[in-house]
């Protein structure tokens, strides 16, 4: 198919294909040819396509009320901040529509609880290689230069450190007395899965406790089970962060935020500091209320646990000494394979082979399966994968030579 998009404006760079149906983690476009998902909508949806208690779900809602204005009581509401808060032993949720709207939710904690510490122009310290968002706060955090690009004067009151680099951030607090939080993701998605040491949490929740900052975490792509524990974080014993932004997976597809927040975070912001006009509204709540019901139920976390382990067994395999290679990443449903060299004709490849893949940071290949797919499915996407990537490297190579 061949689709001109010229009424919608170019902001992204569409591939040729426009898909009609789904089910379970497969997709069929428009010519009826199905593909195998292993990107979930980049980690939306985490239960695969019209899953039937998410399906149910909305459409009960949807039958008895859709929306009331955050004015009023909404009983949804309160039961998935009481989910949440229960599942990630924090204390209260705000509600919002997308990743960028809970990380903006974070910014603004963190400013208000810096000015009631008397600091006029607080500091946040955040991380190279990142991704927050694409509103102006939000990619002003974002550790990227290109997604700065155009958009400048940026954000005041953000300072960028090295990820996974503890000297630096001690360095970067000691410059900075007007630091007032530490913002970053436990495992970075859009930088190229990468995955910090093993005792790097831990060690930014202890300088945050020492230092009285707000430790933020942005588990919008890594929460809702996507590594095989709730949150990323619970993979480090001992760290509960102040504010951990939420969204993606939250609502296998329908759009719903959250910012949650514990310790000092708790009751910063007031009546009338924040907002969301659909933020929480009783459709979205069910849906995400379906999803949590679906992963305790159906024991997703121990499967993804399990999995995991052996598709990166398998990648290593059938990868890891071949030259060309850097790398293989792994936690949970978040793979990275990272390459020596640019690949993101692989995208093009693999939807022609029926399977969807991402590249990120110019050389990873980035794999975000849905929770549920079986064993099955799980060797069709190593298979797949390993043989495009063997593939790309062997025709590397015959350009190199020629």
């Amino acid at each position: 198919m061949t689709q001109s998009y010229t009424a919608v404006m170019p902001t992204y760079g569409r591939l040729d294909v426009a898909f009609t149906e789904g089910n379970g983690v497969w997709l069929t476009d428009t010519e009826g040819k199905q593909y195998l998902d292993a990107i979930s909508g980049i980690a939306v949806c985490n239960l695969g396509h019209v899953h039937p208690a998410v399906t149910k779900a909305i459409s009960e809602q949807a039958g008895k009320l859709i929306h009331t204005s955050n004015i009023y009581q909404i009983p949804l509401q309160n039961q998935l901040a009481e989910q949440l808060t229960e599942l990630s032993d924090m204390e209260q949720a705000f509600f919002c529509n997308s990743g960028a709207e809970a990380n903006e939710a974070a910014i603004k904690i963190a400013r208000k609880y810096g000015h009631s510490k008397g600091i006029d122009k607080p500091v946040i310290i955040v991380m190279d290689g990142s991704f927050h968002g694409r509103t102006m706060a939000t990619l002003t955090a974002t550790g990227n230069p290109k997604v700065h690009a155009g958009f400048e004067p940026l954000v005041s009151g953000f300072v960028r450190v090295p990820y996974n680099d503890l000297d630096a951030l001690r360095m970067a607090i000691g410059h900075w007395p007007e630091a007032v939080a530490v913002m970053l993701e436990p495992v970075q998605g859009e930088g190229g899965v990468k995955i910090p040491d093993a005792d790097y949490l831990a060690a930014v929740r202890n300088l945050c406790t020492q230092r009285k900052l707000l430790m933020m975490l942005d588990e919008v792509q890594t929460g809702i089970g996507r590594t095989g524990k709730w949150f990323a974080f619970q993979h480090c014993e001992g760290v509960v962060p102040d504010v951990m932004m939420l969204a993606k997976g939250l609502g296998n597809g329908v759009p719903i935020g959250a910012c949650l927040v514990s310790g000092p975070a708790v009751g910063v912001l007031q009546a009338g500091n924040h907002g969301s006009t659909f933020g929480g509204n009783p459709l979205c709540c069910s849906a995400a209320l379906a999803v949590l019901d679906t992963i305790k139920k159906d024991k997703l976390l121990d499967h993804v646990t399990t999995l995991s382990s052996q598709m990166s067994d398998a990648f290593k395999l059938a990868l890891s000494n071949q030259p060309g290679v850097k790398s293989i990443r792994a936690m949970g449903f978040m793979f990275g394979i990272e390459l020596m060299m640019p690949c993101a004709e692989l995208v093009q490849k693999a939807l022609e082979k029926g399977i969807l893949i991402n590249v990120t940071a110019d050389k990873v290949v980035r794999l975000l399966p849905p929770l549920v797919i079986n064993t099955d499915e799980a060797n069709q996407i190593v298979n797949l994968v390993s043989e495009l990537v063997l593939d790309f490297l062997a025709s590397q190579a015959v350009e190199s030579v020629a």
